[in-house]
């Protein structure tokens, strides 16, 4: 007769040296320690580690509410005797997706199996009643490990805060950053500073899935990108852009400081050819423009006109300056954000170099900090 090989599998659970491990440090815990209440809110909180996803976890919850309360006590022993048909009821998974995941469970040290010889689930008890041994899903183990497992889920917490903190700073640091870069278009520093901000937002990619550290470097080249454009010390402004009437119904006049003053042509600017005239085109006023600016390049004799007050006399009558970031150390850098400060309220760069011309860069500097001062106190 032929010799016959029997090439079943092998039946049995898997022995490997974690399983091993495991099992003996359930067999070595102390109970009392931790209650019920405790394994129950640990087993729904391990899945924002990423050691578990939610079915698992919502399995490992549970095996621990189906445990009494007091097999967690010292002269406890918490082990589960459902069988898996029960538990996939329960979870609303088959059978044998629970026994996959009872074998997961048991290879990440979250619970251990106390088999039997034909692997049922029951328990064994002494004349008294009390389980003296059973056979099922032991969760001493997840006694032992509570502490290390809970501070997983506390780092994995403040790792997340800190995380959305971040991304909600480079949000808002690019929604400011390209508001400024709107309002600064045409100059050949901003259009440099502008596709740096691009290739910045490109590398960081979606703010959810990039890390924290990403997120704080981009947080810090923005930031760094803002603090140049607060120091441009020249921009052109928006052809587009509407100037605000001489007469308007607020009272603030941006355009001209004084009504009925003489304009460039000659024509009082409140007066009806003077309207027509500054209507006519974009050009004629870009003309007029460049005319002044040329003019203020020209005539350097109000440039250095002495200023009566301090810098520090300056700062205390417009502590607003620092809410804008633009709090100047001296002369040359209140100069330098001048031109800024003007597109902030509303005045005109046409204004703006008039006041040079008539008043010196400084007394120039010193008028415009004065009214952003008046407007931002005002709102």
């Amino acid at each position: 007769m032929e010799d016959y090989t029997d090439d079943r599998r092998p039946v049995g659970r898997r022995v490997t040296p974690a399983r091993t491990a495991f099992r003996r440090l359930a067999e070595s815990t102390e109970l009392g320690s931790v209650t019920r209440g405790q394994l129950a809110v640990l087993a729904q909180t391990l899945p924002c580690t990423g050691l578990i996803n939610g079915t698992e976890s919502h399995l490992l919850t549970v095996l621990v509410n189906t445990a009494p309360t007091e097999a967690f006590s010292r002269s406890g022993r918490p082990i589960v005797f459902k069988s898996n048909r029960q538990l996939a009821f329960e979870v609303g998974r088959s059978a044998g997706r629970v026994s996959r995941i009872l074998s997961r469970l048991f290879d990440l040290g979250l619970v251990t199996m106390q088999d039997s010889g034909n692997y049922k689930r029951y328990p064994v008890r002494n004349p008294h009643g009390e389980i003296a041994e059973g056979f099922g899903v032991d969760l001493r183990i997840l006694v032992a490990r509570y502490g290390e497992l809970n501070e997983n889920v506390n780092r994995a917490r403040a790792e997340k805060r800190a995380k959305d903190a971040a991304a909600a700073r480079y949000r808002g640091a690019l929604r400011n950053v390209r508001y400024a870069l709107s309002s600064l278009e045409g100059c050949t520093s901003v259009q440099a500073i502008g596709n740096r901000i691009n290739r910045v937002a490109n590398i960081v990619g979606i703010p959810a899935k990039a890390t924290e550290d990403k997120l704080r470097r981009a947080t810090a080249v923005i930031e760094s990108c803002v603090d140049r454009l607060m120091l441009l010390t020249s921009a052109e402004s928006n052809p587009g852009e509407k100037a605000t009437h001489p007469y308007a119904s607020n009272d603030k006049q941006h355009e001209s400081t004084l009504p009925n003053q003489l304009g460039s042509n000659g024509l009082p600017t409140g007066t009806l050819a003077a309207t027509a005239q500054r209507r006519a085109g974009k050009g004629h006023a870009r003309s007029v423009l460049d005319q002044h600016q040329q003019k203020i390049r020209t005539s350097a004799i109000n440039f250095d006109r002495p200023v009566l007050v301090g810098i520090r006399d300056v700062l205390r009558a417009a502590p607003s300056l620092t809410d804008f970031g633009c709090a100047p150390r001296n002369w040359s850098d209140l100069v330098q954000v001048a031109p800024f400060l003007c597109r902030l309220v509303g005045i005109t760069e046409l204004v703006h170099c008039s006041a040079i011309n008539q008043m010196g860069r400084q007394q120039a500097a010193v008028a415009v900090a004065i009214t952003v001062e008046k407007q931002t106190g005002s709102k």
